[in-house]
């Protein structure tokens, strides 16, 4: 689905992935549910569009839309970020089971860009768009191929 902002139509989506510390098996229960409302406040709160999530124990999947003002390094860190300080005020013995004195995720992440065409189509469009101009090129003067 196209989305709009000024003088902008884009579709980005993101697929996210990231792990708790340790690869710690705690996303479950009274915790996957609170990291799940927690994206979702997220996703409100900086006008991104949540698609879908999935918690799984030890790795959270998150696909998303975001407007092409935001890098998708700032959208990874307020999700980390925030998540992981909620989580820790909600469930203080988490961290000190698992995460003494350390944060909730783990430093890396998986993201990957989506949207409704595949690779493979955009190489072919690129690559059609290159034979067309060939074709104008060889066809017509120079000075009439670029007026309006």
């Amino acid at each position: 689905m196209d989305r709009k902002i000024n003088h902008c139509v884009y579709n980005i989506n993101y697929h996210i992935v990231f792990c708790p510390k340790y690869r710690h098996k705690v996303i479950k229960d009274d915790v996957a549910e609170a990291i799940k409302d927690v994206v979702q406040e997220i996703c409100a709160t900086y006008g991104y569009d949540l698609i879908q999530m999935e918690a799984m124990p030890d790795h959270l999947h998150i696909f998303l839309s975001a407007p092409p003002t935001v890098a998708p390094t700032e959208i990874v860190k307020r999700l980390k970020s925030i998540t992981a300080n909620r989580i820790f005020a909600s469930f203080p013995a988490l961290k000190k089971r698992y995460f003494w004195g350390s944060g909730f995720w783990s430093r890396g992440y998986y993201i990957g860009t989506a949207g409704n065409v595949s690779a493979e189509t955009i190489r072919k469009y690129i690559e059609a768009q290159k034979s067309h101009a060939k074709e104008v090129k060889k066809d017509e003067p120079v000075e009439t191929q670029y007026r309006s």
